[in-house]
């Protein structure tokens, strides 16, 4: 991801958001959340580069500062609350969309973020239905929405969503964990039995 384009093109991926130039200087191109009508995407041309401002979580906040020199204190903006990404190369783009959806996920209450809080909370050597976390994020009927959450996880290693099985105990399908046995291996090694692609929630689910 190098040009405005492709930027503002992913950050239109996100539910009810739009472009906007605001300012005389049409250098400035935000995308904002409809309702709230709050930014949570600032691309701007800088030094020869394309540029993003994106709120950040405190505790990510320096972690993203630390890990690339490309991403710097917000330019312009509150640097408690804001990070400028430099798209310079250096910054791989699935980072890129990870920072890009936080900054989204922090400017919204989304149910989006209440599932992977939720997810967080299932214990190592247990799991959860998809209506359990649904219940848990606030809405017992989105469990679809769980599902489509967790397909889209932008970090796995924290956001385990390998612990998420359906109401019968049977594992996602291939495509979510990137092959037919990747989940049943994680379960395994987390201390989950797994026996015919299936989890035993009266002995491993949830309580």
């Amino acid at each position: 991801m190098k040009t405005r384009e492709e930027i503002l093109a992913y950050g239109l991926t996100f539910a009810d958001t739009y472009v906007d130039t605001p300012f005389s200087d049409t250098n400035w191109q935000l995308v904002r959340v409809k309702q709230s009508k709050k930014a949570f995407l600032w691309t701007y041309e800088k030094d020869g580069f394309l540029n993003l401002n994106v709120k950040a979580d405190p505790e990510w906040r320096d972690f993203w500062r630390s890990t690339y020199e490309s991403v710097i204190p917000g330019y312009h903006q509150n640097k408690e609350h804001w990070n400028t990404i430099i798209l310079d190369g250096s910054i791989p783009d699935e980072d890129v969309k990870r920072m890009i959806a936080e900054s989204y996920d922090l400017v919204t209450d989304s149910p989006t973020k209440r599932i992977y809080e939720a997810v967080k909370k299932i214990p190592k050597g247990h799991v959860a239905t998809y209506g359990q976390i649904a219940e848990m994020a606030g809405n017992p009927r989105m469990s679809r929405a769980v599902g489509n959450a967790l397909h889209k996880n932008p970090d796995p290693l924290h956001i385990p969503c390998f612990r998420v099985v359906n109401s019968k105990g049977e594992l996602a399908g291939a495509f979510a964990f990137g092959g037919g046995k990747a989940q049943e291996e994680l379960l395994r090694e987390d201390g989950v039995e797994v026996v015919d692609g299936k989890v035993d929630l009266e002995k491993y689910g949830m309580k």
